[in-house]
């Protein structure tokens, strides 16, 4: 072999299900992380229908269940000052609930189901430029962690490395729309809190959340602007947590405090959303290296699984002829920005925290019909749990032998 079809940079959620999709389709696919394979980053873990609905539908969804990811049958929110509100999951298309998996469980889940497919997976390389022909892009070159130099030649290079992804820096992929809002994060995991599946709660400048995840744990988490956030801060972080909760949601404060700490706590500093030109000659971005909200609506990874069939189906249009890659690669990102300009004005005015109780249920009813949107287009697309499995897990060193710089 003298390269691949497509390079994907990034073995996450977004890297990896694009990877996965385009193996079970038979293209040859190398998949580049830089760290090993399995472990937590910052997440909100909370998967939506849409979500839930992708796994299932790639035949996926039972390995989750597997693993122990507790199935959460409804949601409650709670507003300050105003009443709360439960809702329940309703059964549609296959999904009779959410899951909320822990992310070194779902993205080694991923990675692992792609590498069944055919994908190479190529763990501990560092991309640091792209090969180019002309103005075209034809592959990454990449070192290993020994220092040794690697040059993966490929019809099409993925970048799939997050917020700070360096596919998008090295092909200067310009910002068409940017947001301005921006969700400071302090989130722990505690064991032996019971909870009524989702629990969201919104109050004075502040919002906070219950997330049941994997081995009896809860990710609680409280939010506000970054510049309040980095104000509290310097009180210390527990104190910055503790007035935070009781600002969001003074219902939870003891029942959050009754629980038993399972991790330390944990921050994210906020960064604007924005959506970047996803597409150019022989690269495209899938996931927050093409496009990133705030995450207070608590929708990363389902946006990830979604875009990534996305561009897998552009991918696939571009072979055999059937269409140019330009005016594939085009709809792709078309498709993209079209079901996600709702959930990003709406997730917008959300992580502005200038609300009130009957302001913030209007944005929520906007955020909910924007998600039902998309449900039922991914409803449409056809099921995706069959593929070949053919087990090819390469290591580093392996694939540098046979391509070295």
């Amino acid at each position: 072999m003298t390269g691949y079809d497509v390079v994907i940079v990034g073995g996450r959620v977004a890297g990896a299900s694009t990877a996965l999709l385009l193996a079970r389709a038979g293209v040859r696919v190398a998949l580049v992380e830089r760290s090993g394979p399995g472990r937590d980053t910052v997440s909100t873990h909370g998967l939506m229908r849409a979500g839930v609905l992708q796994l299932r539908r790639w035949g996926l969804l039972d390995r989750v269940v597997a693993a122990g990811t507790p199935p959460i049958a409804g949601t409650v929110f709670r507003y300050r000052g105003g009443p709360d509100t439960r809702v329940s999951i309703r059964p549609r298309a296959g999904v009779a609930a959410l899951y909320a998996p822990r992310r070194h469980l779902l993205d080694q889940l991923l990675v692992d189901a792609a590498a069944e497919a055919g994908a190479d997976v190529v763990p501990g390389l560092t991309v640091t430029a792209l090969c180019r022909d002309n103005s075209r892009v034809g592959g990454v070159h990449a070192t290993g962690r020994d220092g040794h130099s690697v040059t993966l030649p490929a019809e099409i290079t993925v970048g799939a490395d997050g917020v700070r992804s360096t596919v998008a820096d090295l092909v200067s992929a310009p910002v068409v729309r940017r947001g301005h809002a921006a969700s400071g994060v302090l989130y722990r995991y505690v064991a032996e809190l019971p909870t009524d599946g989702y629990e969201w709660a919104y109050g004075d400048h502040a919002a906070a959340g219950l997330i049941p995840t994997n081995h009896g744990q809860t990710c609680v988490f409280v939010s506000t602007t970054a510049g309040r956030m980095r104000a509290l801060r310097r009180l210390g972080g527990e104190q910055a947590f503790g007035v935070l909760l009781a600002a969001a949601a003074p219902s939870l404060v003891d029942r959050v405090g009754a629980a038993r700490p399972a991790s330390r706590l944990h921050g994210w500093a906020g960064t604007p959303g924005y959506v970047r030109r996803s597409w150019g000659r022989g690269w495209a971005l899938v996931g927050d290296a093409g496009y990133f909200k705030d995450p207070i609506t608590t929708h990363g990874m389902t946006d990830a699984l979604r875009d990534a069939e996305l561009l897998a189906d552009a991918v696939l249009a571009s072979y055999g002829g059937r269409l140019p890659q330009p005016v594939a690669l085009a709809g792709y990102q078309a498709a993209r920005d079209r079901m996600s300009a709702e959930l990003f004005a709406a997730t917008e005015q959300v992580a502005g925290y200038d609300w009130d109780v009957q302001r913030v249920q209007g944005l929520l009813r906007r955020v909910s019909s924007a998600m039902s949107d998309e449900v039922e287009y991914l409803e449409s697309l056809p099921d995706r749990r069959l593929g070949r499995s053919l087990p090819r897990s390469v290591r580093a060193d392996s694939v540098a032998n046979a391509r070295l710089a």
